[in-house]
Parts: C-alpha cells; sequence; structure tokens
C-alpha cells in the first residue's frame, strides 16, 4: 500500500498537507480541542456585625467556643477575625474563603440549619439578651489583577 504522505504530498502545498495530516489526529481527541468550561472563581465573604457593647465578651466566647466549631464542621474556611468601632458601634468582622458562591450558599443554609447552633443560640440569647443588632454581609470577587493573585498585571 503506498504511503498516504507520498500520495499526497506532490498535489497539496505544505499547510494543506499539514492540515490533511493533522486532521485525522484531532478527530480522535475532540476533548482536547473543546473549550473546557471555566471553574467557578474562588471568593471571599466579609462578614460585619454590629454587636451590643453590654454583650461583646459574650459574643466573642460564643462566637470562638461554638460558631467556629460549627462552621468549620459546615466547610467554613474562617481567614481572619477582627474587633472594630465605628461611629460608637462595636463591630465585630470577620473574613471567609469560599471556592465558590454555591458551596457559600449551601453552607450557610447548613449552618442556619444545624440544631447543635440553634440550641446554643437559643440558649446564650435567653440568658444574655441580643447578641446581634445589624449584619452586613459582601461578596467579594477577586479581580485579576490584585496584587495577590498570581500572574498578576498592573
Amino acid at each position: 500500500m503506498p504511503s498516504p504522505i507520498r500520495s499526497l504530498a506532490p498535489t497539496l502545498a505544505p499547510a494543506a498537507l499539514l492540515a490533511a495530516l493533522i486532521a485525522p489526529l484531532l478527530a480522535l481527541a475532540p476533548a482536547a480541542t473543546a473549550a473546557s468550561p471555566a471553574a467557578p472563581a474562588p471568593l471571599q465573604q466579609l462578614r460585619i456585625y454590629e454587636i451590643p457593647r453590654a454583650n461583646e465578651r459574650v459574643f466573642h466566647d460564643r462566637f470562638r467556643d461554638h460558631a467556629l466549631r460549627i462552621m468549620a464542621r459546615h466547610g467554613f474556611a474562617v481567614r481572619s477575625i477582627w474587633r472594630s468601632e465605628q461611629e460608637g458601634k462595636v463591630e465585630f468582622v470577620y473574613l471567609i474563603d469560599w471556592p465558590d458562591a454555591a458551596t457559600m450558599k449551601a453552607a450557610w443554609a447548613a449552618f442556619m440549619a444545624d440544631p447543635e447552633w440553634a440550641a446554643i443560640k437559643k440558649e446564650t440569647g435567653a440568658r444574655h439578651g441580643r447578641f446581634v443588632d445589624a449584619i452586613s454581609d459582601r461578596t467579594l470577587e477577586p479581580l485579576p489583577w490584585s496584587p495577590d493573585r498570581a500572574g498578576a498585571g498592573g
């Protein structure tokens, strides 16, 4: 049987010959040529709680001793926690890392439905009163040129 390269070579220009040789190979591996869907971008969530000054210590105790442990059980990755004062009000601020928005939403639903967390909130609320006056919640989506991103350009 004559070589297909020799039979095509005299009749095709070099670019056409190359295309004729590569086309069958590309047909064998469609997954390699198909564009794969982009993975959801990781994001962060910034939570700011305005807490009554009178309950600041018990709020911190409850968050440290109970909320963090239960959150971890539901996949929360709390990165850092701060205390702030803004316009005379005490704020509890924390940052959570999430792989994507769907995971964040599902984890919050599971945490809020957790029977242990519900019992702790009920018991501590009955003993100490209100723990949170207001909540600000912000989802932070990274920009590709942010200095903390790999290969970020100015």
